[in-house]
């Protein structure tokens, strides 16, 4: 092959064919799964190199896109970047140009290990420390975004199931850097909560990747929900995701509904305790009606018992019972059975035979009448052994 037979071009025909066939044989958005080394800003731009251990290559998010992303990556992250090639002609050099920016899974946990090793290491995530939840709480205030299914969920499940409690729905980001905001909407609540008689208040956000939670493992956020003054409950992302704010949280649930199941009472079961209630008071009350009648009645009879007609008849009773005693031990009726009463001269009434002497002078007292006597003769009866 001759020289004659060869393409010739200049430089700046050269970079624009490479540019070219880049942008024909090239996808024009594309993934890449990498680590982050020496992020910088340069005029306003993110310039970051994105590596794999074994290459690397030069990404920039220029400065406009880079206030709409919402995650800044810092040395050694992984990411995941939604990307194009941008090719310069005028100097054949190549980067990646940063459409989305988010942080891998990797880094997400990996933040996750270092927030919960240090809040544990200081006593923060602590189980003893987490309040009780309020048993009928008044008012409620829900920290989620605004409008949103989570939120929609949320609504209804609390009027299904106690609809006297009033809830505050105050708007919030849930997404990317947004700890400082969530933060600020925390401090001014803890200020303003016993003036609002907010009962608790419920931290949520429904969906989304384990990566989209990243801002629910800040340290400072954490912090101010763990010394929060009124019990906190979390419902983030899915069953299976776990945040550091759900550590020092109050109570955490599985899902933004299932944070309004645990926090709210069951209007159903509190109406079978209400009827149960109504029940044994009922039941309470028929025994004292009970109990009062059977009083009554005694009391009627006692009062029956002390009138005093029936007294009367009482004492009338009483005191011809005692007549008739009296009667049957008196001494005339002893005589009328052919009993006497001796008695010496003094009057003495006689009972031994040892009472009187030879020819005392006695009085034998008869029913009818008395014999005066002479005691002519003694015979004392010996006792029998």
């Amino acid at each position: 092959m001759t020289a004659e037979s060869l393409p010739n071009y200049s430089v700046r025909d050269l970079n624009a064919a490479i540019g070219t066939l880049l942008e024909r044989g090239f996808a024009p958005r594309f993934l890449v799964e990498a680590s982050v080394s020496k992020p910088q800003i340069k005029k306003g731009h993110l310039w970051l190199t994105l590596t794999d251990g074994n290459a690397s290559i030069t990404a920039v998010a220029w400065a406009s896109k880079l206030q709409q992303l919402t995650y800044r990556p810092a040395e050694g992250d992984g990411v995941t970047v939604v990307g194009k090639l941008n090719f310069w002609a005028t100097r054949a050099s190549l980067a990646v140009q940063v459409i989305d920016l988010r942080p891998s899974l990797s880094t997400v946990l990996r933040q996750f290990e270092i927030v919960k090793a240090l809040l544990l290491k200081e006593g923060i995530i602590d189980e003893s420390k987490r309040k009780a939840l309020p048993k009928y709480p008044e008012v409620v205030a829900i920290l989620t975004s605004v409008p949103s299914s989570a939120l929609a969920d949320m609504l209804r499940t609390a009027k299904e199931r106690w609809p006297l409690t009033q809830l505050l729905i105050i708007p919030i980001p849930v997404q990317g850097g947004v700890a400082k905001q969530i933060q600020s909407v925390l401090r001014s609540l803890a200020n303003q909560h016993d003036e609002l008689g907010i009962a608790a208040i419920v931290l949520a956000r429904g969906g989304g990747s384990r990566e989209d939670l990243m801002v629910f493992d800040d340290e400072d956020l954490c912090r101010d929900l763990a010394s929060f003054p009124i019990p906190v409950v979390t419902g983030l992302g899915h069953e299976d995701d776990q945040t550091v704010a759900d550590l020092v949280a109050d109570h955490r649930a599985a899902t933004p509904t299932a944070a309004m199941v645990a926090l709210l009472p069951s209007r159903e079961s509190a109406q079978n305790v209400l009827m149960q209630r109504r029940h044994r008071l009922k039941d309470h009350c028929n025994w004292l009606i009970r109990k009062e009648r059977e009083r009554l009645v005694d009391r009627g009879k006692a009062l029956e018992y002390q009138q005093p007609l029936k007294q009367i008849e009482l004492q009338r009773i009483h005191l011809s019972q005692k007549h008739q005693l009296l009667q049957a031990l008196s001494p005339e009726l002893w005589l009328m059975r052919g009993f006497a009463i001796v008695k010496n001269k003094q009057g003495k009434t006689l009972r031994s035979v040892g009472d009187v002497s030879r020819l005392d002078n006695l009085t034998i007292q008869l029913s009818d009448g008395q014999i005066n006597a002479s005691a002519e003769e003694i015979n004392q009866q010996r006792p029998s052994t």
